[in-house]
């Protein structure tokens, strides 16, 4: 039998109406790919699914039925956590959990897609506290904080209700440079934007161009700040490094040059 190919648009109501259409139509030899990463197969039938919300919120509401409110957060985070495949891991989850009538299946840890959803999840889980943590805003001359951020995984739809609720004073952006999209707060809500950037523009570097006078002298005072409270005679690069990986380093402000 031909396998057939569901493509959708890469957002989570896309893919849960891509599972209705497994279900719908009976499929079993079948894959769900993002339109953003398909490659075309010698072997395979496409065919590109249309995001419709009523179909996916049947989905979503189902699946919630059978799950426990930690297995609803497990799936949507081991869907942004956007690894190769990791479609077809939920979409063999959900086929398990909608086999059983009588119990909620994730803690069922014997069943291998609900034990990598589990360990996917928990992954994402430590890169949206990361990023609630090391975000450093950087005040543009349009008097917006600005942060960039370049995740392992897709966290900014996670972390949109920490900021909002921690900065509701003022205005502010995070940009998740990998991913070309942010989410800009204006004071009432956040939104989803798309910005293009110039050229050469340098994520990390606070370019005078663009950044207010004053984020130089709070920059300024806050490595002085970070230089104060550390006790050179308790340093311990090690346990530093494993609290803050290198990678997140070139967006602290204390981590730059002086």
């Amino acid at each position: 039998m031909q396998e057939k190919k569901l493509i959708y648009d890469g957002t989570f109501d896309g893919f849960l109406s891509a599972v209705f259409y497994v279900f719908e139509h009976k499929l079993n030899a079948v894959s769900i790919v993002n339109e953003f990463v398909v490659q075309n197969g010698l072997f395979s039938e496409d065919i590109i699914i249309t995001t419709e919300n009523e179909k996916a919120n049947r989905v979503w509401t189902g699946l919630k039925s059978k799950l426990s409110s930690t297995g609803s957060f497990q799936l949507y985070y081991t869907f942004l956590s956007e690894q190769a495949g990791v479609e077809n891991i939920l979409l063999d989850y959900m086929r398990y959990a909608f086999s059983k009538s009588d119990k909620k299946i994730d803690k069922d840890f014997s069943h291998p897609s609900v034990l990598k959803i589990a360990q996917t999840a928990k992954m994402v889980g430590r890169e949206k506290h990361r990023m609630e943590a090391f975000v450093r805003f950087r005040l543009t001359k349009d008097d917006i904080y600005f942060a960039s951020i370049e995740p392992d995984f897709n966290v900014l739809p996670l972390i949109s209700k920490h900021f909002e609720r921690r900065y509701a004073d003022q205005k502010w952006m995070i940009y998740d440079i990998k991913r070309h999209y942010g989410l800009f707060y204006d004071l009432e809500k956040v939104e989803i934007i798309n910005m293009d950037f110039p050229q050469l523009f340098d994520f990390t570097k606070t370019d005078s161009d663009y950044f207010a006078k004053q984020e130089f002298e709070f920059q300024r005072l806050w490595k002085d700040y970070f230089k104060s409270t550390n006790i050179e005679s308790r340093k311990n690069t090690k346990l530093h490094i494993r609290h803050v990986p290198k990678r997140y380093w070139k967006y602290l402000s204390e981590k730059q040059p002086d």
